[in-house]
């Protein structure tokens, strides 16, 4: 089996579970903020829309070096984190579809000028700092949802709000 199958089926799993999410933004609590060290809510989904985008990244390029200049995604309302998530992961999709296993393992970096902060293989890098903070920043989004009265959709099993089977 390549090592791209299991990502791909993780990357499709989580996907589900991320677009219930971001489908019950408030559109009007965009600039909502749980605590002053805490992202706003339009800032994290935001966010959390545009992450998958960095399956591409990381398969086809061989390092990041964030700066002011990187483009970011802002969503104004729900819809538009919505379309832009579902084209992050179509494109997710075909990238790591035509990933090879070599490719898979060769090593990719993040920098922050002359500084390493990530350099690990690519498939590790998908699974840590694509996947897992997917679903990191979907756990806080759960919780600004709970927080501000919204629904919080079943994820992995049952919510107080709402039966998964």
């Amino acid at each position: 089996m390549s090592l791209a199958k299991p990502l791909l089926a993780e990357l499709e799993s989580e996907a589900v579970a991320t677009r219930k999410v971001l489908e019950r933004m408030p559109d009007k609590k965009f600039e909502w903020v749980p605590h002053e060290k805490s992202m706003s809510l339009g800032h994290l989904a935001s966010h959390l829309a545009e992450l998958p985008g960095w399956v591409a990244l990381t398969i086809e390029q061989d390092e990041l070096i964030p700066g002011p200049d990187m483009p970011r995604f802002r969503g104004t309302n729900a819809e538009e984190l919505v379309e832009h998530f579902d084209e992050q992961i179509k494109a997710a999709k075909n990238s790591l579809q035509s990933a090879s296993d070599e490719t898979l393992m060769k090593h990719w970096r993040m920098k922050i000028g002359d500084r390493v902060l990530i350099d690990a293989p690519r498939a590790a890098v998908l699974r840590t700092w694509v996947l897992n903070h997917i679903v990191h920043h979907r756990a806080q989004l759960s919780l600004y949802l709970r927080l501000n009265d919204i629904a919080v959709p079943a994820i992995y099993g049952t919510s107080a709000d709402e039966e998964s089977w």
